[in-house]
């Protein structure tokens, strides 16, 4: 995989020297390859990867120079084949690590790295959608992704449910659909997956260094992003967060909402791509 990987970009970039590469951890959409020690290259894995890159890089370009915290630079790319394993991006590496959710057994952390994550936040869902080159939505179409998320969540996930997740899954989404008021909010850009993974931390300077993997950027609620720092750190964490972004006391019942998703649709991935691991690890809990 390595190697064809390698040949690709040399094929594409026939003065790049490849003096060492290696295989990152793998992730649930793209093979990460680390070339020279400094370089992260990004191959979809699947057709769907495909049209996510490729969204992505048209974000990252729209984005870049108006946003606190470091993101990725698309340096190289190849994005005109329609071809898994052609298409792929690359840039410079950002340097920190995870901000796994151990950095929060100090307070003073803690507050640091709410107004750094809420500070781009801000910045991000006030971008001007029409400099992305992303398809806009309308909070009606959010609700139709919605409610398919569900049907589709009966149709592939229930057969493998119990009785009781069934009926907990069910009061999820029929309590929130019918709260029409709850879907009262401005549509906005969001990165869509805004966890611990995708966030990097230096902790030399105990700061977050840099924000990773725009794959699942679209225009949407912004309480979607707080759910996955809800996800990840907590309520209390997340709270404190709120209170820094501009009508943050209306998103929790959202957040709280999609934060209840997440297991699920990390299983319709892993039916809907022959992920298996994917698969159990979303279904576990509800069997």
């Amino acid at each position: 995989m390595v190697s064809t990987y390698e040949n690709r970009i040399r094929e594409v970039y026939p003065e790049f020297t490849i003096t060492h590469s290696e295989m990152n951890e793998i992730g649930q959409n793209n093979d990460v390859l680390i070339v020279n020690g400094s370089l992260v290259f990004r191959f979809p894995k699947y057709i769907e990867g495909i049209r996510k890159l490729k969204k992505e890089t048209r974000v990252l370009e729209g984005v870049e120079g108006n946003l606190s915290l470091q993101v990725p630079s698309p340096l190289y790319q190849s994005m005109d084949s329609e071809e898994v394993g052609k298409v792929f991006t690359g840039y410079k590496m950002i340097e920190g690590e995870p901000l796994w959710p151990a950095v929060f057994k100090d307070e003073e952390h803690s507050q640091k790295i709410a107004s750094q994550l809420v500070g781009f936040l801000t910045e991000l869902h006030s971008h001007s959608v029409d400099e992305v080159e992303i398809e806009k939505k309308s909070i009606h179409e959010i609700r139709s992704s919605i409610v398919n998320l569900y049907d589709r969540c009966q149709e592939k996930l229930f057969p493998h449910m119990n009785e009781k997740a069934k009926v907990e899954v069910r009061k999820h989404f029929d309590s929130f659909l019918a709260n029409e008021h709850l879907l009262d909010f401005q549509p906005v850009l969001i990165h869509g997956d805004f966890g611990a993974s995708n966030i990097l931390w230096n902790p030399a300077r105990h700061e977050v260094s840099g924000i990773i993997d725009f794959g699942e950027t679209e225009v949407g609620d912004p309480a979607y992003d707080f759910a996955g720092l809800l996800s990840s750190y907590g309520e209390t964490f997340v709270r404190d967060c709120l209170t820094l972004y501009p009508g943050g006391d209306q998103i929790f019942e959202r957040m709280s909402f999609y934060r209840g998703t997440f297991a699920l649709q990390e299983a319709l991935h892993g039916i809907e791509h022959g992920d298996r691991e994917a698969f159990e690890n979303g279904i576990r809990g509800y069997r």
